[in-house]
C-alpha cells in the first residue's frame, strides 16, 4: 500500500460501494491519492469484521466513513496526514 492510497472494501454486487467509489475517484484525483478496491466477499477475515458496514473507506486502518462518501471526513483526514507522508 502506498501513503498516499485509500482502499474501499466493497462487494462486487453492491449499489453503494459502487456510488461511493464513482464520487471518490474525482476527490482522490484532485487530493493526489490513489485507490484500490477490494472485495470483502474473497476474504472471510473482511468480511466478519466489516460485513454490514460495506461499502467502507480506509487509509491503513484508519475508517474514514461507511456506506456513503463523507468529503468532508476525508479531506480533513488527508489535511491532518498530508505533511507526516
Amino acid at each position: 500500500m502506498s501513503a498516499r492510497e485509500f482502499t474501499v472494501l466493497s462487494r462486487e454486487w453492491c449499489h453503494l460501494c459502487h456510488d461511493l467509489v464513482a464520487a471518490l475517484a474525482p476527490l482522490a484525483e484532485e487530493l493526489g491519492w490513489s485507490y484500490r478496491v477490494v472485495d470483502v466477499d474473497q476474504d472471510p477475515a473482511l468480511e466478519a469484521r466489516w460485513d454490514e458496514l460495506v461499502p467502507v473507506l480506509l487509509h491503513g486502518e484508519t475508517e474514514l466513513c461507511h456506506y456513503h462518501l463523507d468529503e468532508a471526513a476525508v479531506r480533513a483526514h488527508c489535511g491532518r496526514v498530508g505533511n507526516t507522508l
